[in-house]
């Protein structure tokens, strides 16, 4: 396995230099963007709204991670709550079974937590009535709001290693707000993952209903948090092993 590690690892740092597999990649998330192709897929039943190599690299983050607490604003159908308590629920049976004990996912302490301006009755009703409901708890109000971040805050408390995605409102301001808000909570070693980065990329005219667009936007929001924190950065092989991402520079690692 060392081998066959060093091998990907190689064939990634080349990824950086293939101009034709990067063009073909950015022409596929030029093409893919407007007919929505990210709202095509689900996880364990629910509408999940991400391109699979970025469900993949979340599923990597959170097995090398393995955190107590998933932290997530934007939740939109709650596919990627979901997704990020089965992969908890994993970590926990896996636990398990190294230690030779019965396995209870009642016992569980790991959870994710989601945050959303407005969760709508019935996407509620169906992440409520989801088997991974136990472990998911979900907040009301404004990822930015002094007193929702006190509440996150208070919660986050109760626990040692801490994963966040941020994918609500993604113009610069908020996402900004985001990050000097939520970054503190993110553990040493961990990830902050900032999601639409790809905005920077795309045609000013693809957003005509959102108050973002290039220039104002998820990425520029992180070029301006790293400026300022030196805590984070930019795990570049990610996007490099990714190509195709909605998240390149948003994958954000907490070095000190």
């Amino acid at each position: 396995m060392a081998d066959f590690k060093r091998e990907v690892m190689t064939r990634i740092a080349a990824n950086a230099n293939d101009k034709t597999l990067r063009d073909a990649a950015s022409n596929f998330m030029l093409a893919s963007t407007k007919p929505k192709y990210s709202y095509n897929f689900e996880w364990l039943g629910r509408p999940v709204i991400q391109y699979p190599q970025d469900i993949v690299a979340i599923q990597e983050l959170i097995w090398e991670v393995k955190p107590d607490l998933i932290l997530e604003t934007g939740i939109a159908h709650g596919g990627s709550l979901v997704l990020s308590a089965s992969m908890l629920a994993l970590l926990d049976l896996c636990d398990a079974m190294e230690s030779s004990r019965a396995f209870d996912p009642r016992n569980s302490k790991r959870k994710v937590l989601g945050v959303d301006i407005e969760i709508r009755p019935h996407n509620r009703l169906a992440i409520e009535a989801h088997p991974m409901a136990s472990r998911m708890e979900m907040i009301q109000g404004s990822s930015i709001d002094p007193d929702i971040v006190a509440q996150v805050q208070l919660i986050v408390s109760r626990y040692a290693k801490v994963l966040v995605f941020l994918d609500s409102n993604h113009t610069h301001d908020h996402v900004l707000a985001e990050l000097n808000s939520y970054a503190s909570m993110v553990s040493v070693g961990s990830y902050c993952v900032v999601f639409d980065t790809v905005v920077e990329e795309l045609p000013k005219d693809m957003f005509p209903d959102r108050p973002w667009g290039p220039g104002d936007n998820p990425r520029t929001a992180v070029h301006g948090f790293l400026r300022e924190n030196k805590n984070f950065v930019i795990d570049q092989n990610i996007h490099n092993k990714l190509l195709i991402t909605v998240a390149e520079d948003g994958y954000l690692k907490r070095v000190r």
